[in-house]
């Protein structure tokens, strides 16, 4: 009689994705849109967990960013940032008030901010897309276009246009490829694709203003707007997009690419032994 074995079988390794704060009726919700915990578990490989943002409210107590990180960072072995309807607050880059009805989440950038240094730092994997790109630039000191369809191009590019969806469009057709962009020869992303230009998804109103220093530019559209970029010197995976590769993952040669890589840094992560993670 053949006996079963005691040894546990291997886990997937563990995704982060912070949550957004959205109101549903009077009361508050933290949320992640399911496109993006498909594509984690689906695209990457791992398994997603959904990571609350802190609560200002009297009764939480002050919120302790570094214990918070410590924990996230013991207990996942990436993180990923997704999309949002939110805007990062303009404080966080000295850029004017944001106009009325903008929508913000100051829970979110209160976490995101101090979590992205934290993973480049620590070299924990880290992949974001959309409002995590504008983070990602934010978080080392670059700025953002609040309103990018009314800035002029980049010198040296093509004039400005509506990076913006239809909002009244079917999602397939909000979703679909939208234009061109131009991958940074010899970077990674070109590296990875193994090709010069792709076409992608454009569902943003705001966009990289001022690159931050360590901002390593891997693509832009024709008008200049920044699509793609890494982080200079970091010891691991730290790639953002500003589109959205999530949607239909399964269907885009680009996005299975990008997924697999992030899965492919978090799996190599998730095999170190503890000392060797922090």
């Amino acid at each position: 009689m053949s006996q079963k074995s005691s040894k546990s079988p291997a886990r997937r390794p563990v995704v982060g994705i912070p949550c957004d704060v959205k109101m549903l009726g009077p009361h508050p919700f933290q949320a992640v849109g399911e496109k993006y915990i498909a594509a984690v578990e689906g695209g990457a490989g791992a398994k997603p967990i959904l990571l609350p943002v802190p609560r200002f409210a009297p009764e939480a107590g002050p919120f302790d960013a570094q214990a918070e990180i410590d924990e996230i960072l013991a207990l996942c072995d990436g993180i990923f940032l997704p999309g949002s309807h939110s805007n990062v607050h303009p404080k966080h880059y000295e850029g004017p008030a944001p106009r009325d009805g903008v929508l913000l989440d100051e829970q979110r950038d209160t976490l995101t901010l101090e979590l992205i240094r934290a993973c480049v730092e620590r070299a924990v994997p880290l992949f974001v897309v959309c409002r995590g790109f504008q983070e990602l630039n934010v978080a080392f000191g670059g700025s953002l276009h609040q309103h990018l369809q009314e800035m002029p191009g980049e010198p040296g590019f093509a004039p400005r246009f509506d990076h913006r969806e239809d909002k009244e469009a079917p999602l397939d057709e909000q979703y679909a490829p939208a234009h061109e962009i131009t991958l940074t020869p010899g970077g990674y992303f070109a590296k990875l694709l193994g090709e010069p230009a792709i076409r992608v998804n454009s569902l943003h109103g705001q966009g990289i203003a001022r690159p931050a220093a360590r901002f390593v530019v891997e693509a832009r559209a024709a008008d200049g707007t920044v699509e793609a970029a890494s982080i200079k010197d970091a010891p691991g995976f730290a790639f953002g997009v500003q589109w959205h590769p999530e949607w239909k993952y399964w269907e885009n040669p680009v996005s299975l690419k990008l997924y697999r890589a992030f899965g492919d840094a978090v799996r190599e992560t998730a095999q170190l032994p503890a000392p060797e993670r922090a």
